[in-house]
């Protein structure tokens, strides 16, 4: 059995696969025909969020049995197309949570205070503290759009600032949001009450541009977002007015709806938006942890059938 790692993933935490037998090939930054040809013969394809497995491909692979999302977001596999198909999608949902909360916070440590803008202006030269003058986080109410793993994590982090935490999702109950400490509100609440929104959704048709020109009404002056789960949750036209309006007082974000961010894009370059190359899972740590976690589910899958970490239930294939 073969299977076949289209993104670099940690290659040693692999071993669950190679240690069962299975030849594990790997070979990055192919095009659509060349990664086609690869998977001819793979019961098995891994990739991060770099690669996209469409129906196309699969049409391609006719021995593919699973797809193996080394981190959480499937959103560059076509899930429908694999569960009719018959292909078991499966990801690592624990994997990227502990890092993508914290990079959320270091972006929401850096919107409140101007980290790089200050350093990028005292690298070049001046010494300049009049310009940077921030805000604190304490006593400040977090909205929080989003209560899964990664948003709950969020939440915790801010209440060890001092933050006041209000949050929206429509999957969780008032209970269980009172258990983790955690006030529950609706969303046109969770934007009228927040001195800083920090989104933590999957992208789907209901929550594209969740953050758009409707949202920044609803917020105070002087609100400041975070986005470092998916672009497109964020309309970015609609942001950068909000902004040069005054409405919004900065923006981080870490994610964008077309990636890599395009050179002449208005988002760099602007002092009050602070980007990052979609970083929210990219430590050691996690890197990891998804490699060996989707690893071994795959193993499993492969070798006695037992479906772990599925997001998908499909029919046999064949």
């Amino acid at each position: 059995m073969k299977v076949f790692v289209a993104d670099d993933v940690n290659e040693d935490k692999l071993r669950p696969l190679t240690e069962a037998g299975i030849d594990v090939v790997k070979e990055t930054k192919l095009d659509p025909e060349q990664l086609a040809d690869r998977l001819k013969d793979a019961v098995g394809v891994i990739v991060r969020s770099a690669t996209k497995i469409t129906a196309d491909l699969m049409d391609s692979a006719p021995e593919l049995k699973v797809i193996g999302r080394a981190g959480v977001g499937v959103d560059n596999i076509d899930v429908p197309a694999a569960t009719t198909r018959g292909i078991v999608v499966m990801n690592a949902p624990d994997g990227n949570t502990i890092t993508t909360a914290e990079h959320t916070f270091a972006l929401l440590t850096a919107v409140a205070r101007n980290v790089p803008q200050a350093h990028a202006k005292l690298q070049a030269g001046t010494w300049d503290k009049k310009s940077f003058v921030g805000v604190e986080l304490h006593g400040k109410t977090l909205g929080v759009v989003g209560l899964g793993r990664i948003g709950r994590h969020v939440a915790k982090i801010a209440s060890g600032f001092g933050m006041n935490v209000v949050a929206y999702d429509p999957f969780v109950t008032a209970e269980q949001a009172a258990d983790a400490g955690i006030a529950l509100a609706s969303l046109d609440e969770v934007f009228a009450d927040a001195d800083f929104v920090t989104i933590h959704t999957p992208v789907t048709d209901e929550t594209r541009g969740i953050i758009g020109k409707d949202a920044f009404a609803k917020m105070r002056d002087g609100v400041r977002i975070v986005n470092a789960a998916r672009g497109g949750l964020v309309d970015e036209s609609a942001l950068l007015d909000a902004i040069n309006s005054g409405k919004v007082a900065a923006a981080a974000l870490d994610v964008f709806s077309t990636e890599p961010l395009p050179t002449d894009s208005p988002l760099l370059g602007h002092p009050q938006i602070i980007t990052t190359p979609h970083l929210g899972a990219s430590t050691v740590e996690a890197q990891q942890g998804v490699a060996f976690t989707v690893a071994e589910q795959m193993r499993d899958y492969l070798t006695t059938g037992e479906l772990r970490g599925n997001v998908n239930d499909p029919s046999p294939r064949r």
